[in-house]
């Protein structure tokens, strides 16, 4: 493994701008190291934009000893060390399929500040706030809020805490997070099942529109007035680290193209079913990909709602609670 020293190509059409750090994580089953990887819900969404196209711009933190090779090359801080995260399985699982999981962050990179992020006259169709170690602050937030028409943002950067110890991660109520307040300004806030817990739906779904994932039973989406359910696809489950993110990605990237929230959901639910048959950030196939750009295109060609909808013209439906919903 080498570190990349390469700058990322300067794109003049950059649509999004992801937040949030790379990692190194390691993956532990009964005990033994079974895998070591790329971590950061931002590798995944970057792997997902990537394939599909979707031009953005990264801020992410490491350490000096970053080990990876990436496309998009993160911040390096010579004072701190990348931010690690032991994932701990246990090979039994219950009547519905589950695996326990048991998350540990023993270290941290530096936080990413509001000054890291690009000049307020910098303005991006879209942001994304997946931070998972606890480096996006409520200040850094809000900073993504002024330069982007519209932000999806995942959960777990708002509720997530960490042992003092060991490091074990550990979820707070979203009320309690620092960051409730600016939930009317969110596009789209993404959880999952267990992480929905944390938070009134009822409440929050009248501040902002809400995707729950269901893991292999996809995904809900509610927004202030209605609700729907969106299918899954199966998948051979090998590591789930990532689902989550890759849904996103995908989700997101659904919406950019001009897809309805049905479809853009369907096709979160497609990238979060080809993350948990690998080990890492998604390794997608190209012929797959394709097929799902010409599906893509057909639905934007062929239905009846808008066409390339602008993310400006979107958070304004949203914030209408008008949502973008096939019959």
């Amino acid at each position: 493994m080498v570190r990349d020293t390469k700058a990322s190509p300067q794109n003049t059409n950059v649509q999004g701008l992801i937040v949030g750090n790379y990692c190194h994580d390691v993956l532990i089953r009964d005990g033994l190291v079974v895998g070591e990887t790329l971590g950061g819900a931002a590798s995944f969404v970057s792997a997902v934009f990537d394939v599909l196209s979707i031009s953005f711009r990264l801020v992410s933190k490491v350490g000096s000893d970053f080990a990876y090779t990436t496309k998009h090359r993160p911040i390096s801080v010579p004072t701190s060390k990348t931010t690690i995260f032991h994932a701990y399985f246990d090979s039994a699982v219950d009547a519905a399929g589950h695996q326990d999981r048991v998350l540990k962050r023993p270290c941290a990179c530096d936080p990413i500040r509001p000054s890291d992020l690009p000049a307020a006259a910098a303005a991006f169709q879209f942001g994304m706030a997946v931070g998972v170690g606890g480096e996006i602050s409520p200040e850094t937030l809000e900073r993504l809020l002024d330069i982007c028409n519209i932000v999806f943002v995942d959960v777990q950067s708002l509720i997530r805490t960490f042992d003092i110890g060991d490091g074990t991660v550990k979820l707070v109520g979203l009320k309690d997070s620092g960051f409730f307040h600016l939930l009317p300004r969110i596009g789209f806030i993404k959880a999952s099942s267990d992480e929905a817990f944390f938070f009134d739906l009822d409440e929050v779904r009248k501040l902002c529109c809400v995707v729950i994932t269901h893991g292999k039973n996809g995904c809900k989406v509610y927004w202030k007035d209605g609700e729907i359910e969106i299918a899954p696809f199966t998948a051979n489950q090998i590591d789930p680290t990532g689902a989550g993110d890759s849904f996103l990605g995908g989700f997101a990237a659904g919406l950019v193209q001009g897809l309805a929230v049905p479809d853009a959901a369907l096709l979160g639910n497609f990238f979060g079913s080809l993350t948990v048959a690998q080990v890492g950030p998604p390794k997608l196939d190209m012929t797959s990909i394709q097929m799902v750009k010409d599906e893509m295109h057909r639905r934007v060609r062929d239905f009846p709602y808008p066409k390339k909808m602008k993310m400006a013209e979107l958070a304004k439906a949203i914030g209408s609670s008008t949502i973008l919903c096939s019959p």
